[in-house]
């Protein structure tokens, strides 16, 4: 078998008939408890479209015989391309079906208004937030939980969700997802990346700042991933970008989305964070 022959293989169908089935689906990827070590939770995703995997557990991924390398514990060319071959005749294409669970909303009564209540905007002027740029980019939001009412800031998210934030409470109201900002007119070449939504209003209030006159807020678009664990779909929208620039945090789970990222676009991906290093976070930087 030659390495195209093996590149051919689709690492879906490799792994079922390795005995190893995907939990769930996202999009264009495959998620598995992964193959290389025990864990609850899973962790190990396969894009189905570009045929690669990253297991976020290990910061690694790759092609097949990347996995080979895992698998087989060994650096062998032709002894990892002879276990493919001594597999390939098991391998069958197969197709995933997925239980969709419905699981009653912890949040009700949802009501969304224009952000403006004072106790909101004196939070969000005690992290150093512009405040006109906050009322554009967020909502606010009052619903009740467990039969009490609350009210928050609302970033919304690509699958009508929000991220929720108040001086006592962090949250979300399902569904949980990116938030992926396109600017109007022609396609950017470039796209800005951000943990949480406090960092991406960081930025802009830093570009305000520092040019007041010409921010070009607008020149780019950016993608909130919400929580590190959405990765992959921030990878799944990225693809057309020629530029994409990580602003993530100075933590163990930032540089490992960065890393990710940085593992499927390659040369088109800088990391950022090191602006603000000695801060957690750009926020913080603020």
């Amino acid at each position: 078998m030659t390495i195209e022959e093996s590149k051919n293989i689709k690492l879906a169908d490799y792994l079922h008939s390795l005995g190893y089935n995907p939990i769930k689906q996202q999009g264009k990827s495959l998620w598995y408890k992964s193959p290389l070590r025990e864990e609850q939770e899973p962790s190990f995703k396969v894009n189905t479209d570009r045929n690669l995997w990253y297991d976020f557990g290990a910061g690694k991924g790759g092609n097949i015989i990347a996995l080979a390398q895992e698998l087989y514990a060994s650096d062998s060319l032709p002894y990892l391309l002879n276990r493919i071959a001594e597999q390939a005749p098991h391998v069958r294409p197969v197709s995933f079906s997925f239980r969709q669970r419905r699981t009653e909303p912890s949040f009700q009564h949802l009501e969304v208004r224009e952000l403006s209540h004072p106790a909101l905007l004196r939070y969000l002027q005690g992290r150093g937030i512009n405040l006109e740029l906050a009322k554009r980019e967020c909502k606010e939001l009052h619903f009740t939980n467990n039969g009490k009412p609350f009210f928050a800031i609302g970033f919304p998210n690509m699958a009508g969700g929000y991220e929720v934030r108040n001086s006592f409470f962090k949250g979300c109201i399902a569904p949980k997802d990116i938030t992926h900002i396109r600017q109007q007119g022609e396609p950017r070449e470039k796209c800005l990346v951000f943990e949480g939504f406090m960092d991406y209003l960081s930025f802009l209030t830093l570009r305000m700042k520092n040019c007041p006159t010409m921010p070009d807020l607008d020149r780019q678009d950016y993608v909130i991933l919400n929580s590190t664990s959405n990765v992959s779909k921030a990878i799944d929208v990225l693809y057309p970008y020629e530029r994409i620039h990580c602003m993530l945090d100075n933590d163990k789970a930032g540089y490992e989305a960065t890393r990710a990222i940085a593992l499927e676009y390659s040369y088109h991906v800088r990391d950022f964070s090191h602006n603000y290093r000695g801060y957690s976070d750009l926020n913080d930087y603020l």
